[in-house]
C-alpha cells in the first residue's frame, strides 16, 4: 500500500495511539454508533471491580466521529501487533476493515476495533447513572477510569467534535468522584 494503512480512533487511540502516525485526520464512520459498552477488567478497571470503556455498536442510522490514523507501511507490521496486543486483550472486540470517510473528503479502508455483542464484558444496556457510578470507581492498569472519560471529551472538544452525552457523563462522574473526596 503505497499510502500506508489507516486505524480508526474512536476512543483512546486517539490520543494515545503506541504506534507511529505518519498522518492524522479527522474522520467519520458511518453505521457505527460509539457509546460505553465495554466492561474494562484491565486497563481502566479489574475483575473485582470492572470499568467503562468506549466500542462500536452496529447501528444502520449512526455515525461516528473520531480520527483515522495513518502509520507508514513499513511500520504497520510492529504497529498492528502493537494494537492487536492492546485492543485484543480479552477477545471482547473483533477486529474490522471498514470504510473511512476523511474530513478531506478521501475515502479509506480502515482497521477498526468493534464490539462482540456475545461477549461477557458488553454492558450496552447500561443507563447513564449505572455508566457513571461504574467510571467513577474504576481502576485498571492505566488508570483511573474517570481519567479516560475526561481524556475522552477533552480530545472531542480539541477536535471541535464535541459530545454533549459524554460531557453529561463527565459531569456526573466529576460529582461522584468529589461526593467521594469530601467523606
Amino acid at each position: 500500500m503505497p499510502d500506508g494503512c489507516w486505524i480508526f480512533a474512536y476512543g483512546s487511540l486517539m490520543w494515545d495511539p503506541g504506534v507511529p502516525v505518519a498522518e492524522r485526520s479527522p474522520a467519520r464512520l458511518m453505521g457505527w454508533q460509539r457509546s460505553f459498552c465495554l466492561r474494562s477488567i484491565q486497563h481502566r478497571g479489574t475483575p473485582e471491580l470492572p470499568g467503562l470503556v468506549l466500542g462500536l455498536d452496529a447501528d444502520p442510522g449512526g455515525e461516528c466521529r473520531g480520527v483515522g490514523l495513518r502509520v507508514a507501511e513499513a511500520d504497520w507490521p510492529e504497529a498492528l501487533a502493537s494494537v492487536r496486543a492492546r485492543e485484543l486483550v480479552t477477545h471482547a472486540y473483533r477486529e474490522a476493515e471498514l470504510p473511512l470517510q476523511l474530513d478531506d473528503g478521501r475515502r479509506v479502508t480502515a482497521l477498526t476495533y468493534v464490539m462482540r455483542r456475545e461477549h461477557p464484558q458488553y454492558a450496552g444496556d447500561l443507563a447513564p447513572e449505572a455508566q457513571a457510578a461504574i467510571i467513577a470507581a474504576a481502576t485498571g492498569g492505566r488508570g483511573p477510569n474517570a481519567d479516560y472519560l475526561e481524556n475522552f471529551v477533552r480530545h472531542l472538544a480539541e477536535l471541535g467534535l464535541a459530545d454533549a452525552e459524554a460531557e453529561a457523563l463527565a459531569a456526573r462522574v466529576r460529582a461522584l468522584r468529589g461526593a467521594v473526596t469530601k467523606r
